[in-house]
């Protein structure tokens, strides 16, 4: 597996994906390559150098497979996928989806391109459903990962400001000050995380993966004014206990969806 990654590692785009088999079984090692004038050559090459492999002994080894990828029935594929979606207070309605009547929600109107945050995700869910039951009339926000900016933009349409954003991700800031020009509201958007932010806010919101909550919770309490509310997310159930620790707040709230734990602490 090893020399066979090594060799589809030379042609393959930002590197190979391999998949791992759970019992009995073949590995699987994927590169994705450019479809373009030398493609045919690098999978010739790569049929070469797996043939050598038989040669030292080092099988056996299947044939290599080809298929080719269209991005545009991908795109539109996963357009169909994203149709609205109510949670708590909100209406999540992907901007492409016909508007209909969305009664007594608070509508956002969403196109999350290539950042995280549609909505359909438990830890995104546990998020808004927290931000549907805050009292954030006037109070002043950070969004620590903002992704798509759904969750800034939930805040905002609810009374929040000033709000701020950030993420690490360029393609993430481009999209969240994208969604949140469609949706009319107003948010200051910065490349960076918490570290990269001055003053305190008396909401503070991360949803992101556990042990990067753990290795920045000091930012992020920097960030919180005295008495402030911090929302965290992204969270799996057993890494739970450990993130509440490392920011020593009161647990005001705990929600569970599958393996997927938030927390709201003061």
């Amino acid at each position: 597996m090893e020399a066979v990654s090594e060799i589809l590692d030379r042609v393959g785009y930002n590197g190979i994906a391999v998949e791992v088999p759970l019992g009995e079984g073949d590995h699987l090692v994927k590169a994705y390559l450019p479809y373009d004038r030398v493609a045919r050559v690098k999978v010739r090459r790569v049929r070469d150098a797996l043939g050598h492999l038989q040669a030292f002994g080092l099988g056996p080894i299947g044939r290599p497979r080809l298929r080719r990828l269209l991005d545009e029935n991908w795109l539109e594929s996963w357009k169909a996928s994203f149709t609205p979606i109510r949670i708590g207070r909100f209406l999540i309605r992907p901007t492409w989806a016909a508007a209909a009547d969305p009664g007594d929600a608070i509508v956002i109107e969403l196109d999350p391109g290539m950042a995280f945050g549609t909505g359909l995700h438990p830890t995104t869910q546990q998020c808004l459903a927290a931000l549907s039951d805050l009292d954030l009339a006037g109070r002043s926000l950070l969004d620590v990962g903002t992704g798509s900016g759904i969750l800034a933009i939930a805040a905002a349409k609810r009374g929040a400001a000033p709000i701020v954003a950030t993420d690490v991700d360029e393609l993430s800031v481009r999209a969240a000050r994208e969604n949140f020009e469609h949706n009319a509201v107003t948010a200051t958007v910065l490349e960076g995380s918490a570290a990269d932010v001055s003053g305190t806010f008396d909401v503070v919101l991360a949803n992101i993966v556990a042990d990067t909550l753990r290795a920045i919770a000091p930012d992020l309490r920097a960030r919180l004014a005295p008495g402030g509310t911090l929302v965290l997310a992204g969270i799996v159930a057993e890494k739970a206990a450990a993130v509440r620790e490392a920011f020593g707040l009161d647990c005001v709230s705990r929600a569970q969806n599958d393996d997927w734990v938030s927390l709201v602490l003061r």
